[in-house]
């Protein structure tokens, strides 16, 4: 088959399903395209072609709830209580220095401000009263006594850093504690001085009325 007739018989199928005017009009827009794409390149050229890829699916794992752990750091009590005493103040000191030879600050320290407040008790400056907190114990004291509640309320800080900031006890807490513990005991060992007593106004001397000596007349 020659190229003419291979032509003609080409054109006469393709004119039988589109008409011949329409397909002159796509063969003009075509070749305008194609001059506007020759006109403008590269300039509708991607600089970089894109890249496919095939995502594996990823199926949701049952992971396990996990509990919060607990906090292991305590939270200090603003307000502690303070031990109430049961016994004489001797007995605790006693103790204390059995506990702080053993190397149980913590505790030491714990028996010292129990003697403290046997003594406040004993000299009727704190009454004996159980749940009172160290705080009121200061400001009572401090009320009651006022050169005791420096030292009482020192006392008091100590005792609720070692028993409810729970921070490690030292020796140098002992000292401390046993250095407050005797600066009380010198202050309730001296007897509160006692309030000036107003002057009393004189008492008038009773005036003593003088009887005139009568005079005899001599004759």
């Amino acid at each position: 088959m020659s190229f003419s007739r291979w032509w003609t018989e080409t054109v006469a199928a393709v004119g039988d399903h589109v008409p011949l005017p329409l397909l002159a009009l796509l063969l003009v827009l075509a070749a305008a395209l194609t001059g506007l794409a020759w006109h403008t390149f590269p300039a509708w050229v991607p600089r970089r072609l894109p890249r496919f890829r095939l995502r594996r699916p990823r199926f949701p794992r049952l992971r396990r709830r996990r509990r919060p752990a607990p906090d292991p750091t305590p939270t200090a009590d603003p307000t502690p209580e303070a031990p109430t005493p049961i016994a004489p103040a001797a007995a605790y000191l006693s103790l204390a220095d059995r506990l702080a030879a053993e190397g149980r600050y913590a505790e030491a320290v714990r028996e010292r401000l129990r003697a403290m407040i046997a003594e406040l008790v004993a000299h009727q400056v704190v009454p004996r009263q159980p749940g009172l907190t160290v705080r009121e114990v200061a400001t009572t004291a401090a009320r009651n006594r006022p050169a005791t509640g420096p030292t009482v309320a020192a006392a008091g800080e100590i005792f609720a850093e070692l028993w409810y900031a729970q921070r490690p006890a030292s020796a140098d807490h002992d000292r401390r504690m046993r250095d407050l513990a005797a600066e009380l005991h010198g202050v309730l060992g001296n007897p509160p001085a006692a309030a000036a007593q107003d002057d009393a106004p004189p008492t008038p001397a009773a005036v003593v009325p003088q009887q005139a000596a009568a005079r005899e007349d001599r004759p």
